[in-house]
């Protein structure tokens, strides 16, 4: 690898949590690392630009989305690729703006590291087509990055000689979440956008039925907002004699540490995640998670038994495991210590640094 090895990332947006690790990745000598954005941030809207710590360029092609997933075709990629001249080129995905700057980086000789947040669990329904189009990508790739274990398992799957495949994971600032707990905390927190497939009914349903078991009412955090806040509120008004909700809408990267430490377990009963990065601002906040086996933290990041559990979506297995942990407070304890250990493991250095070594073995 030369001195001055240029890596170009091709992405979607700016997410919080993996801009700190690419600026690390910036920071790392011998790599002279951009970014390519196909939209303007929406998660974490106050950090500009000009506190990435790295270069960075926004396309201006036809951005859509739908539900969680999201499409971009722009074909200045090409030309900005020609400007920039990278010596190695990495996408995250198979939409037309990353399959162009894979084709730019084939005519072009450059290596090529496919980069996922997917799973093997999370891509089985895809058509033939989709899967096709992974089976060319991985095949004339020279490196592979993944999110996690079921990224690796996924990477497999297609055939990626194992020596190739690095992690880089999903994470959050731990350090941040150690925020001292509330003295009168919450009993459960949902945070996450409000659609079908988070399933939010079915964590007003468990808080319903644990107190029911528990001979008392209990209490209810959402953090978040979308299309279903009204539906879930008149749901939660119904159940009033049972659980007390208080909806805090979206709440910002500074005020969700709060948020956490404010409530004692946290509910991830979603249909469909590839990882959940809530997950870990939940375990560095010292809250036990109680998650579906749909989301790619599952046995991974949580770990069951041990900092929370993996339960299929039955109301009745949630309510159990939920009275255990809010009716023995050794076992509460165990639980939050062991998810404050396991997540640091999850940290923007061991992310940053698995893609420096996925760079540094495509540019041999």
């Amino acid at each position: 690898m030369s001195a001055n090895f240029k890596a170009v990332i091709v992405t979607n947006v700016p997410p919080p949590y993996r801009v700190p690790s690419w600026r690390l990745v910036a920071e790392t000598p011998g790599i002279d690392l951009e970014l390519v954005f196909c939209a303007k941030p929406h998660i974490d809207t106050s950090v500009t630009p000009a506190d990435y710590g790295f270069k960075s360029h926004f396309l201006k092609g036809r951005y859509t989305t739908k539900g969680i997933g999201f499409s971009h075709c722009d074909l200045s990629v090409w030309s900005l690729l020609n400007r920039l001249q990278p010596d190695v080129v990495i996408t995250t995905g198979y939409i037309p703006t990353f399959l162009f700057t894979f084709l730019w980086a084939i005519v072009h000789r450059v290596p090529h590291i496919a980069m996922t947040d997917g799973t093997f669990n999370s891509e089985k329904t895809l058509s033939w087509l989709h899967k096709l189009v992974r089976h060319i990508v991985l095949r004339f790739s020279a490196a592979f990055v993944g999110a996690s274990e079921g990224s690796r398992k996924l990477f497999r799957h297609y055939g990626v000689d194992p020596q190739r495949i690095h992690l880089s994971y999903l994470c959050t600032d731990n350090s941040r979440f150690c925020c001292p707990a509330s003295a009168n905390p919450v009993d459960f927190i949902f945070c996450g956008r409000f659609l079908p497939l988070k399933r939010p009914f079915f964590a007003l349903d468990v808080a319903k039925q644990t107190a029911i078991r528990l001979g008392r009412q209990v209490s209810l955090d959402f953090v978040g907002s979308g299309e279903l806040e009204e539906q879930m509120r008149a749901y939660a008004a119904e159940m009033a004699e049972f659980v007390t909700c208080r909806f805090h809408g979206y709440a910002s990267q500074a005020e969700l540490p709060y948020r956490y430490a404010d409530a004692k377990l946290f509910l991830f009963p979603t249909e469909n995640d590839t990882w959940g990065v809530v997950a870990n601002e939940a375990c560095a906040s010292g809250l036990p998670v109680i998650v579906s086996p749909h989301a790619g933290v599952a046995s991974e990041l949580i770990v069951d038994g041990v900092n929370g559990y993996v339960r299929e979506l039955v109301v009745a297995e949630w309510v159990d495991v939920a009275v255990k942990l809010l009716t023995d407070d050794l076992l509460y304890r165990q639980f939050s210590d062991n998810g404050r250990e396991r997540v640091a493991e999850y940290s923007f250095s061991n992310a940053a640094q698995g893609l420096v070594n996925a760079i540094r073995q495509a540019g041999l």
